[in-house]
C-alpha cells in the first residue's frame, strides 16, 4: 500500500550546549533524513535524502556515481560518505519528485536485528511484569524486513497477531565491548519500527520462544527514514504512538525505556561485533493488543499507524 509520507518535519536549529554535545559525539555537522528507494522508472535500490517535508528526495548515485546504491555501504564509507551526502543536499541538484518513488526500509539486509523485550516501565506495568535487571534480548531475521508504507501480511499459521511500536536506531560503525560513554557515536541515527508479533507463537507454541512469533515476513517495518543523531535533540525523551484504523491504541514516551540506547548497545556489544547497519529495536510502550480485556488482534484490512515525534510515521495496511 503507498501512502503519502507523513513525516514530522525536523528542527534544525539547536542551542550552543546541543551543539557542543554533538562535536563531542563526533557525529555529522547537519542533520539529514536518509531514505532508501526505488524509482518507478526502474527498479534498482537507490539511496538518498529526504528533503523537508513535500520537497521531494535527494538521489546521491545520480549526484555522485561512485556513491553506492544502498544504505549499508553508505555507511560502510563512514564520513566519506555522509559528506558527500551533505554536499548532494546543499546543491540543490539531483531532487526526484515523492510522486516518482516508493521509500523503502531504510536498511535492507542487515547483518543483525537486535531486539530488546519489556524495556518500557509502563508496558512492564501492563503486564504485572517485574522491571528486567538486564536487557531482554531477541531477534528477528532480516527477511522480516519491509518498507514504511508496505503492507504487513498475515501468515496463515496465526491467529493472534499484534502491533508494536518501537523506536529503533541503526549502527554506523563497527565496535566491540563498547562503553556507554561512548555509545551514541557507534549510532547512524534513529527510525520508527513496528515490531509485528504473532502472540500464539511468542507465548503458547514452540517452546514459549520468541523468534518465530516475531520473525514472519513483513513483521518488521521500518522508517520512513533514518534521521541522524544530530536531528534528535534526545531519543530519550519523543512522544511514540500507534494507531489501528485512526484509533489511538498505544501513547507513551521513550523516557520510560528500562535500558536506553547507551546501555543497549554497551551490553550487545560484550556478546558480538556490531557493524554498520546492525538494527536495534528498543521494545514498545502499554497498549498491544494481547494485554486488552478482551485481546485484540490485528485483522485483514486493517491500518497500522507508528509515530514517534521527530522521525515521523510508517503506515501498513493488514492483508
Amino acid at each position: 500500500m503507498r501512502v503519502p509520507p507523513g513525516s514530522l518535519r525536523i528542527l534544525s536549529l539547536f542551542s550552543a550546549r546541543h551543539l557542543v554535545t554533538l562535536q563531542r559525539r563526533g557525529l555529522c555537522d547537519a542533520p539529514m533524513r536518509l531514505v532508501q528507494f526505488h524509482r518507478h522508472s526502474d527498479g534498482g535500490v537507490r539511496v538518498g535524502v529526504e528533503q523537508d517535508e513535500g520537497l521531494g528526495v535527494v538521489d546521491l548515485r545520480v549526484f555522485d556515481p561512485s556513491m553506492p546504491s544502498t544504505m549499508k555501504e553508505l555507511l560502510e564509507l563512514g564520513d566519506e560518505g555522509l559528506n558527500c551526502a551533505r554536499r548532494a543536499v546543499s546543491s540543490g541538484q539531483c531532487v526526484l519528485k515523492h510522486s516518482d518513488v516508493r521509500l523503502l526500509s531504510p536498511i535492507l539486509a542487515p547483518e543483525k536485528v537486535v531486539c530488546v523485550g519489556l524495556n518500557y516501565r509502563d508496558h512492564c506495568l501492563e503486564q504485572n511484569a517485574p522491571i528486567p535487571k538486564e536487557p531482554i534480548i531477541f531477534s528477528k531475521f532480516p527477511n522480516a524486513i519491509t518498507g514504511p508504507y508496505d503492507d504487513i501480511i498475515l501468515p496463515s499459521e496465526s491467529q493472534e497477531v499484534d502491533w508494536e511500536v518501537e523506536l529503533a536506531f541503526v549502527i554506523g560503525r563497527q565496535g566491540k565491548h563498547i562503553k556507554e560513554e561512548d555509545a551514541l557515536s557507534y549510532v547512524a541515527g534513529f527510525m520508527v519500527a513496528n515490531d509485528v508479533s504473532a502472540r500464539d507463537w511468542q507465548m503458547k507454541r514452540n517452546g514459549k520462544q520468541w523468534l518465530l512469533g516475531k520473525t514472519f515476513e513483513s513483521f518488521c517495518p521500518l522508517g520512513p527514514a533514518l534521521v541522524t543523531t544530530d536531528a534528535v535533540r534526545d531519543p530519550h525523551k519523543l512522544g511514540i504512538r500507534c494507531l489501528v484504523n485512526g484509533e489511538k491504541v498505544q501513547s507513551s514516551n521513550t523516557d520510560q525505556m528500562i535500558f536506553k540506547t547507551e546501555a543497549l548497545i554497551s551490553w550487545v556489544s560484550k556478546f558480538v561485533t556490531l557493524t554498520p547497519g546492525d538494527v536495534f529495536l528498543t521494545g514498545t510502550p502499554p497498549g498491544v493488543g494481547v494485554f486488552r480485556k478482551p485481546p485484540v488482534f490485528l485483522k485483514r484490512g486493517d491500518v497500522v499507524e507508528c509515530q514517534i515525534d521527530q522521525l515521523g510515521s510508517i503506515i501498513n495496511k493488514v492483508i
